[in-house]
Parts: C-alpha cells; sequence; structure tokens
C-alpha cells in the first residue's frame, strides 16, 4: 500500500476537509507489569517447558497496519480502524 505524506481528508474539530499528514505507528515496548506478561514469566520459571504449544500453518501473508493522521491547521490527531496490507509504504 502505498500512502502519500499529505492527503487531504475530513477533520472533525474543524467540521471541513483540510491536509493531514500521514505517519506510519510505530510499536512500543509491551509493559512488564500487564496480567498476560506477569502470568507468562511465572509459568515460564523453574523446570517448565514453553507455556503455548508452537504456531501450527503457515504464517499471514499481510499485518494490520495503524496509520495516524494529523491535521495541519489544528493539530489534532486521528487514528481511524488499521487497514490489512503485504507491505506499507509512504511517498512524497
Amino acid at each position: 500500500m502505498l500512502k502519500p505524506r499529505k492527503i487531504k481528508r475530513y477533520c472533525p474539530k474543524c467540521k471541513k476537509h483540510t491536509v493531514h499528514n500521514v505517519e506510519k505507528i510505530k510499536k512500543r515496548k509491551a509493559s512488564e507489569l500487564k496480567q498476560g506478561q506477569r502470568r507468562f514469566r511465572r509459568v515460564m520459571r523453574g523446570y517448565r517447558g514453553f507455556p503455548r504449544p508452537k504456531p501450527e500453518g503457515r504464517e499471514k501473508t499481510s499485518r494490520r497496519i495503524p496509520v495516524k493522521y494529523t491535521c495541519d491547521v489544528c493539530k489534532k490527531s486521528w487514528q481511524p480502524p488499521s487497514q490489512r496490507s503485504g507491505k506499507f509504504e509512504i511517498g512524497e
């Protein structure tokens, strides 16, 4: 999927179509304090094996790409529902 760096779309705050900057959202570091991670660390302690089965079958060909749009006028950001794409590229 090729997206332009600037795109004209509707801004709910300005209540009109304005130019938006397109930015791919980077994945942040997972928190060690979340319940799932605490459970995983507890299960992995000691002499036990890995708590989950190995994934069967092939890997999916596409991933969900989260994209953030920032309005040039009011500087408000939006993150609409992500779309699936095999590869993602921001052009000029």
